[in-house]
């Protein structure tokens, strides 16, 4: 039986499983349901670590757009931004400099529309629903929005989603798309499950999510390098989670960290 609530837009099967959902419900968020709970779970037993995989990959993600906003950038494009938690990416650069903007971009309905109810009284930051494998409509609406001056170093942010990304939809001229797209001076950030770390737990996350709308597609630290050609890696390059410049002294294990993460500049 579906579940609904009221910001739950018609026509979403709240009955099959998402990506989206799934990182929220790792994260402590509520709002996913039964189903994206019981795929969770599933998760959890391939991956005990998993809560732990989503914290660090949230907090890289708040590294990164510090590191960048140090480094001049007042602008970003969140590429599969996923559902709203604490800790978002306008709230994390605002805080900062409060004129900054950010477009987030997303196709899953949930999450479009809990943006949209964030965001309702934010004019410095706006919600596009695309699909960031098809760089062309996203670059359009981003453009379109008012708030992504593309002749200026933009912050593009694609973390935890480019183990989403199949194969077959060549991820090398996706990311290659962005990066041409961007002045000198802008800056990626990428984070993505490996298979270099944990293989097993690795193999059996993939058998879990080949059953819900969201497969996942590992990559080696050399498939990743490909896919950051064209740009500069900054130090301490790509590494596990909790050793990309963390901000204290850490207790987490980096071999099971289960996810990459770098930052590239575009000279």
């Amino acid at each position: 039986m579906s579940e609904r609530v009221s910001w739950v837009p018609e026509g979403v099967d709240t009955g099959k499983p998402s990506a989206a959902r799934l990182y929220d419900y790792l994260l402590g968020g509520g709002h996913n349901f039964a189903a994206d709970r019981a795929l969770a779970e599933k998760f959890l037993k391939a991956q005990p670590n998993g809560r732990t995989i989503a914290r660090l990959n949230r907090a890289f993600l708040r590294r990164a757009v510090l590191f960048m906003m140090e480094s001049g950038i007042r602008q970003f494009l969140d590429l599969g931004s996923g559902i709203p938690t604490v800790g978002n990416v306008h709230e994390i650069a605002q805080k900062e400099d409060p004129e900054t903007r950010v477009v987030y971009v997303d196709f899953e309905e949930v999450a479009v529309a809990h943006s949209q109810l964030i965001l309702e009284n934010e004019p410095h930051a706006t919600i596009v629903q695309e699909d960031l494998t098809k760089p062309a409509a996203v670059l359009g609406a981003a453009g379109e929005s008012g708030l992504i001056d593309f002749t200026r170093p933009v912050g593009v942010l694609t973390v935890g989603v480019f183990h989403f990304v199949p194969p077959e939809a060549d991820p090398a001229a996706i990311v290659a798309a962005y990066r041409d797209a961007v002045p000198q001076g802008s800056y990626l950030a990428f984070s993505q499950f490996t298979q270099d770390l944990q293989p097993e737990e690795m193999a059996g996350v993939v058998e879990v999510m080949k059953r819900s709308q969201n497969p996942m597609f590992p990559r080696t630290k050399a498939e990743i390098a490909g896919l950051l050609a064209g740009f500069d890696v900054v130090e301490p390059g790509i590494v596990p989670l909790p050793l990309w410049r963390p901000e204290s002294t850490n207790t987490d294990d980096p071999d099971k960290a289960g996810i990459y993460a770098a930052v590239g500049r575009k000279g």
